[in-house]
């Protein structure tokens, strides 16, 4: 037996009105992280209440507009996930945003509950923090939005990975369960999509989690476009795109410490791949979109 249906949420699963994807804390059966993916029609809105979580409105697809606390905020978006980072828009708790598209897209609102206010924040593409990671058929780009740059949040941590057809990501298998030194205690989701092959078809990705010191979960399982799996502790990695189809996935991130850091410890066993990475070249197939002028990781 394994726990593949206790933390994969297939597509659909979760979806209501204008949201394809509605995984609360709750649903997800811990404290902090949620994901919504809000598909609007063309000329469609929806309001957003925060409650007591703050959030991000981040497209995947096309523009739109956010409306909070009466201000307007244009978000110019991306045409996909495949070609470009995006602009994007911090509300915090206790907020009511009014998204409106007006020729509709879909938009991601990654979310975590808050224990401070803080005000609304526009955020420019130009301050998504691109980078490679890896190398050889480790290679993937990843892009921060709630991670490591100018933006302040109150538990939120948000990038998106970008992995080539083929290749391995979130590799090594690396966990943060505990609050150490080296290391904070994170939840963590990852929301997938898929890319089409050349012919047109739809793709799959392999998602692995197995146990970390006194943290039993087994977690082997596909997945595809619009799956959300919850990974509340454990060596989680590989995420294995297969041959001819790339793989996209969200990460969302919260957890208690105040200091609104990702820090992890790789499983020992596996740590040494580091190293080889220096042996060989990044996947001449990445970036997968043009990187923003910072040093890469």
């Amino acid at each position: 037996m394994n726990d593949n249906a206790k933390y994969h949420i297939p597509a659909g699963d979760t979806a209501h009105g204008n949201f394809e994807t509605d995984v609360t804390a709750e649903r997800a059966g811990w404290e902090w992280c949620s994901i919504r993916v809000l598909n609007l029609p063309a000329g469609g809105e929806q309001a957003v209440e925060t409650g007591g979580e703050e959030i991000l409105v981040l497209p995947l697809s096309g523009a739109c507009t956010v409306e909070v606390d009466g201000e307007t905020h244009r978000l110019e978006g991306r045409p996909e996930i495949w070609s470009a980072i995006t602009d994007y828009l911090y509300v915090p708790r206790g907020r009511t945003a009014v998204v409106r598209s007006e020729q509709g897209g879909r938009f991601a609102l990654p979310g975590s509950k808050a224990t401070k206010d803080l005000p609304v924040a526009y955020c420019p593409s130009s301050q998504v923090i691109t980078t490679l990671r890896g190398t050889g058929n480790c290679s993937r780009q990843v892009n921060n939005y709630a991670l490591g740059n100018p933006l302040e949040t109150s538990h939120l941590l948000v990038c998106e990975v970008l992995t080539p057809g083929g290749n391995w990501s979130s590799y090594p298998p690396h966990k943060h369960d505990e609050h150490t030194q080296d290391e904070r205690l994170l939840e963590e989701i990852y929301y997938y999509e898929v890319r089409r092959g050349r012919d047109g078809s739809k793709g799959m990705a392999l998602q692995r989690i197995y146990p970390s010191p006194g943290k039993p979960i087994d977690v082997c399982t596909e997945v595809n476009s619009g799956d959300v799996v919850v990974m509340p502790h454990g060596y989680h990695g590989p995420s294995v795109a297969a041959p001819g189809y790339d793989l996209y996935y969200l990460n969302v991130m919260a957890g208690p410490a105040e200091d609104s850091t990702w820090l992890m410890t790789d499983d020992p066993h596996y740590t040494w791949i580091r190293q080889a990475w220096e042996e060989s070249e990044v996947d001449p197939r990445l970036p997968m979109t043009p990187l923003n002028p910072q040093e890469r990781a």
